[in-house]
């Protein structure tokens, strides 16, 4: 009975109790048991975390982030994060080293940044280890260490973090960290792939076409591209148009092959450039009307049904 939690939690609330109050403002903010009233969740959350409630000091941190109830304001959204991550809030902890990642409400540091992620990533919180991992990939606030980077994006990929699971394939496919494995880089790439994650899918897809780490399929390679071309993801529409030019994994067909080339070619992949300009050769110019109308059409459809 979210009404009755409500009054109870009020009643204690006004007497002071910091628990009380933060799932006072929880109810507010969810709208259980009472109106959903961001205000009055950020000023039950104020009072809680101005006696030191660390879920509080986050969730009020949040609500500058986000300016719900309150005033968008990075810098007092960090303030708050900040006494929480502190206090060892570990999701506190991930959100202050974004801060800092991003120059948001606090000069922009890496090295900060990579101090936050350790300390919640130790906790556990899997996209503080995926982000430390990339910090690792990259060299920024620590050297440049692809071994250290595949232990952190091993940990959050197996939390089943979709971008570390795809970012460990990449790592397996190039031998980054890591002794080079087309196979493992396939199986973690379908994790991912299987979450919706466009990149893996595309990855996934790839590893099909060409036979690496698991049998060659065109099939199973041109249903992976599209899924994620259905995402809009630039380099499985090429890659699905190319399938449709060669005829590999579906019927060959030049009007979907313009027409998914038409589609990347807008996000400046020069590969579906080419291969648009490739396939106008070889198309009347009334089946280039066509697929240049099935682009637009797929488009407004975002992806779906073409």
């Amino acid at each position: 009975d979210h009404k009755a939690a409500a009054q109870w939690y009020r009643r204690a609330a006004e007497q002071g109790d910091a628990k009380a109050q933060f799932n006072l403002g929880v109810m507010y903010d969810k709208g259980e048991g009472v109106p959903q009233d961001h205000k009055a969740a950020a000023q039950w959350y104020r009072r809680a975390a101005e006696q030191g409630d660390a879920k509080a000091q986050f969730n009020l941190g949040v609500m500058y982030d986000k300016g719900e109830g309150v005033p968008q304001d990075h810098k007092a959204a960090a303030q708050w994060y900040r006494r929480a991550a502190e206090q060892g809030d570990a999701v506190a902890q991930f959100s202050l080293g974004l801060m800092y990642d991003n120059g948001e409400g606090v000069p922009q540091d890496d090295k900060t940044a990579v101090q936050w992620y350790r300390r919640a990533a130790e906790q556990g919180h899997a996209a503080a280890q995926f982000n430390l991992g990339l910090m690792y990939t990259n060299g920024e606030g620590v050297p440049r260490d692809d071994k250290t980077a595949v232990q952190w994006y091993r940990r959050a990929a197996e939390q089943g973090h979709a971008k570390a699971q795809n970012n460990l394939g990449v790592m397996y496919a190039n031998g980054r960290g890591v002794p080079q494995d087309h196979k493992a880089a396939a199986q973690w790439y379908r994790r991912a792939a299987e979450q919706g994650h466009a990149d893996a899918q595309n990855n996934l897809g790839f590893m099909y076409d060409k036979g690496e780490g698991v049998p060659q399929d065109d099939k199973a390679a041109a249903q992976w591209y599209r899924r994620a071309a259905e995402q809009g993801d630039a380099r499985a529409q090429s890659n699905l148009g190319v399938m449709y030019a060669k005829g590999e994994g579906v019927p060959r067909d030049y009007v979907l092959a313009h027409m998914w080339a038409n589609i990347a070619a807008s996000d400046s992949d020069e590969n579906a450039i080419k291969l648009r300009d490739l396939a106008e050769k070889v198309m009347t110019q009334a089946q280039i009307t066509e697929a240049q109308r099935l682009a637009r059409e797929c488009v407004r459809k975002a992806y779906r049904d073409c």
